[in-house]
């Protein structure tokens, strides 16, 4: 994560704009007698907080935790989605 005085945000804005869109890393911005901000882009933010809202139950947290690891050790089989629409039966034009 970077860092920038208020300052050189206003002078360099569409750069650093470009620079967070790019490497879709926040950058945080101080501003003397103000509390720092975080520039990220949005949709970043909005995974943030999706993620945090699937974690914020334990039981649910353990779950998809025990779910990541069994796909990272490559312990479960991996399906299409054709296949797995049609295992829980929906609808493709859902």
């Amino acid at each position: 994560m970077t860092a920038s005085t208020y300052s050189h945000l206003r002078e360099n804005l569409a750069e650093i704009w470009d620079t967070i869109e790019e490497s879709r890393e926040a950058m945080i911005v101080e501003r003397r007698g103000h509390n720092a901000l975080a520039i990220l882009p949005a949709d970043e933010l909005a995974s943030l907080k999706a993620t945090a809202h699937l974690l914020r139950s334990p039981r649910n947290a353990v779950r998809l935790l025990t779910a990541l690891q069994r796909a990272l050790k490559g312990s479960s089989e991996s399906i299409g989605l054709d296949e797995l629409r049609r295992d829980l039966k929906i609808d493709a034009t859902e």
